[in-house]
């Protein structure tokens, strides 16, 4: 009972710590060491039983598993988006889908727009800070409320575009690894949810924004406003969209490869932009770097989040809570989303949440000796879309980062429209996802 306790109360205190600003590599071993308390696990080694677990080695085990297996995809992703970034092809291509759409759809241009750099392999925080100049100025000449840039930005990023299949994000090839599958895997049920899913959500922020108007809401420009960025001398948008479907096409060629698949397409869309912009090879380096220290700040950040996760797994609360869920009498599409779904809710990281998850759900459900066998590419698909729904709490780091330091906004008043459709939207989008591959 009290290692119960343990567990909700640290992850109520990671949520508050994280809405009040903390660093998530402060807030997640300390609340990992109050589910350690609680659970009895001594907190080092040397104070431990023999051959019994301590938080130490388990908080750092998690950690440092996970940035070994997935740094090298976390560094060619940020390279690649800095070099996006830096050579304007992320403002060009989502200058030109602003031209297309205009003022009159601004919401759904900023949409688009963040859909297109996602699917293309550009990192979400990438696609958050390129995108951001832009929805500004467009919800200023449409006089929309900007606390709505969060909640525009994240939808296009991390719902249906994120953990669709051919998505080369993470969370989509994470469950390669574990299922043995691909990251295609389930698409012909992934392409109707994700349309779904996207049509909710733009009639949903259509509406959200409709009624703010309707209530006095309007644009209010801040002193720090920049400009939005100057477009002259940006790149041809064509050239610049080239590198998005070659990461693409060269993932699906090697689609059999699991994560390997992604390292060579990511490595593959760098070398397009380098021969691109081979004029600008020179300034490249700085890129580089920057990308480098991008990709240590963004795995760290998920890596702590594991570790807070390894923590509370070794917790005898956290088994009993699995085996409940995975023991149902239901479906084990539909135990698998509730685990995948409570569990990366529990670390705030969908990507952190499916590694701590997989490797406990997936010898229940696939492979010889299975509890419950159900078909690896339902599985893979339900737990990608699962979960990238609770995992967009307030503690996340994406959230956190798009609302307070990208946009200057509070979770008071941005986070409401964030969570209806980075959180709602994604669980109505499980739920199709499991009815179909049900019936089908």
């Amino acid at each position: 009972m009290l290692a119960m306790i343990g567990l909700i109360a640290s992850l109520v205190l990671l949520v508050v710590m994280a809405m009040r600003g903390w660093s998530i590599l402060i807030a997640a071993p300390l609340c990992a060491i109050i589910v350690a308390i609680s659970a009895g696990i001594a907190l080092l080694p040397a104070t431990a039983s023999a051959g019994a677990e301590d938080f130490t080695s388990t908080y750092m085990s998690g950690f440092t598993g996970f940035v070994s297996k997935f740094f090298i995809v976390f560094l060619l992703g940020a390279v690649f988006g800095k070099l996006m970034e830096d050579t304007g092809s992320a403002d060009s291509v989502a200058h030109w889908v602003v031209q297309k759409f205009g003022i009159r759809y601004a919401s759904t241009a900023v949409v688009t727009a963040c859909a297109l750099l996602t699917y293309g392999g550009v990192s979400v925080f990438i696609v958050a800070f390129s995108v951001y100049p832009m929805a500004v100025s467009l919800f200023r000449q449409a006089d929309l409320p900007r606390r709505f840039i969060p909640g525009s930005i994240a939808f296009g990023s991390v719902t249906f575009t994120m953990t669709s299949a051919g998505s080369p994000e993470i969370q989509n090839i994470i469950p390669t690894e574990y299922l043995g599958t691909t990251y295609m895997a389930g698409w012909q049920v992934s392409l109707p949810v994700a349309l779904v899913m996207a049509a909710l959500g733009f009639v949903w922020l259509a509406r959200m924004l409709a009624k703010a108007k309707a209530r006095g809401e309007r644009f209010h420009a801040r002193d720090d406003d920049n400009e939005i960025r100057s477009m002259d001398n940006l790149p041809n948008p064509l050239l610049c969209v080239m590198p998005l479907f070659v990461v693409q096409a060269t993932a699906f060629y090697f689609r059999d490869w699991g994560l390997d698949a992604l390292v060579v397409a990511l490595l593959a869309g760098v070398l397009v932009l380098m021969a691109i912009h081979y004029t600008k090879l020179l300034g490249l380096g700085a890129a580089f770097s920057a990308g480098g220290v991008g990709a240590i700040i963004a795995v760290a950040n998920t890596a702590a989040v594991v570790g807070f996760g390894a923590v509370a797994k070794a917790s005898p609360a956290f088994d009993l809570a699995l085996n409940t869920v995975t023991d149902l009498p239901v479906s084990p599409l539909i135990a698998a989303a509730i685990a995948v779904s409570v569990i990366c809710g529990l670390t705030g990281s969908a990507s952190g949440g499916q590694t701590i998850a997989l490797p406990l759900l997936a010898p229940h459900y696939v492979g010889e000796g299975a509890e419950h066998p159900v078909d690896p590419e339902s599985l893979h698909r339900v737990i990608a879309i699962a979960s990238g729904a609770l995992d967009s709490l307030p503690h996340n780091g994406y959230v956190v980062t798009t609302i307070r330091a990208i946009c200057g906004e509070t979770h008071k008043d941005a986070y409401g429209p964030v969570a209806a459709l980075t959180v709602v939207i994604p669980v109505i989008g499980t739920i199709m996802a499991v009815a179909l591959f049900l019936v089908f």
